[in-house]
């Protein structure tokens, strides 16, 4: 059974922060029926090349390749890279604790949820105990889009899921003409104005929508190289030391439409590192617990064109 919800609460201590302290950034990957989600995540694995844990409604739609796999059992499947796949089972948090209670963290995690759930609902659960959203990545179904919108009884859903991305990956863009394309951009702008809208496959076949990730192997600072990127650009912007919480805003306000993601540690008047996240339209600027805490760095900006 597909759940849109959490499922059972976490019963473990609150505030129990494990990995040392670590929070482990966590996708939600979303999308109404035939989106390509599963295609998406097969791409994912079969290119990853650091752990990172995918958490399913359905561990057997997941294809993959059994010289890869080290271990499988009912609800998991560990592979030799250091990756595994998880069942969601009774919900999401059941999920993460699972994932919680293993001795090393993943790089990253990626929950697909059902075609038909609301992303909204589960931002609170990937913000629980040892994760952090760092993004709400929507596929979109560049042939059916249209439609879905025009159908009054799936319309409220689809609405709902391009409204809460932070990304939206247009799929099967190759299946239509470029007037298509150029229509699809309008809709889509009329249900999420703002929110960067980028081709799917020039994204997924380098699996590239994880490396826009505040948290990759060497941290923060680690400036993604931009050939992972194309049509993408990577610029860096210094951030001032010490800078206000008001700079670190008017900073981010004056960034163009067209930024995907812009990331960086700035540090305040009193010494206290502040991570500066953009992923679309959303923000956050909050504290570093004290075993995240890195030097100050530049804000890494990336921008891209719109689909069409």
């Amino acid at each position: 059974m597909e759940h849109q919800d959490g499922g059972a609460d976490w019963d473990g201590p609150e505030g129990f922060a494990p990995w040392d302290g670590r929070r482990v950034p966590v996708t939600l990957l979303s999308g109404y029926l035939g989106a390509g989600k599963t295609t998406a995540l097969n791409g994912l694995l079969a290119r990853a090349d650091r752990p990172i844990a995918v958490i399913v409604n359905d561990v057997g739609a997941i294809n993959i390749d059994a010289a890869l796999v080290a271990r499988r059992t009912s609800d998991a499947i560990e592979l030799t890279d250091g990756c595994v796949c998880c069942s969601m089972g009774r919900g999401l948090l059941e999920a993460l604790a699972g994932i919680r209670a293993r001795p090393s963290a993943p790089d990253h995690v990626v929950v697909e949820l059902s075609g038909i759930a609301d992303p909204t609902r589960l931002i609170a659960t990937a913000n629980s105990d040892g994760f952090r959203l760092d993004a709400v990545t929507v596929l979109v179904d560049a042939e059916q889009v249209s439609a879905q919108l025009a159908d009054v009884a799936i319309a409220p859903i689809v609405s709902r899921q391009i409204g809460a991305a932070d990304l939206v990956l247009l799929s099967k863009a190759d299946l239509v003409s470029e007037a298509t394309i150029g229509e699809v951009s309008g809709l889509l702008a009329g249900v999420a104005p703002g929110t960067p809208v980028l081709d799917a496959s020039e994204v997924l076949t380098r699996a590239a929508f994880l490396d826009l990730a505040t948290r990759r192997p060497g941290g923060v600072a680690d400036t993604p190289p931009p050939q992972l990127f194309d049509p993408h650009e990577t610029t860096v912007k210094p951030l001032p030391v010490p800078v206000t919480l008001a700079e670190l805003e008017s900073l981010l306000d004056a960034l163009p439409p067209e930024v995907v993601r812009a990331k960086g540690i700035a540090v305040d008047p009193h010494g206290q590192r502040l991570l500066v996240q953009m992923v679309g339209r959303r923000r956050a600027i909050t504290q570093l617990p004290r075993a995240e805490d890195q030097p100050p760095t530049d804000l890494v900006v990336i921008t891209a064109r719109r689909a069409g």
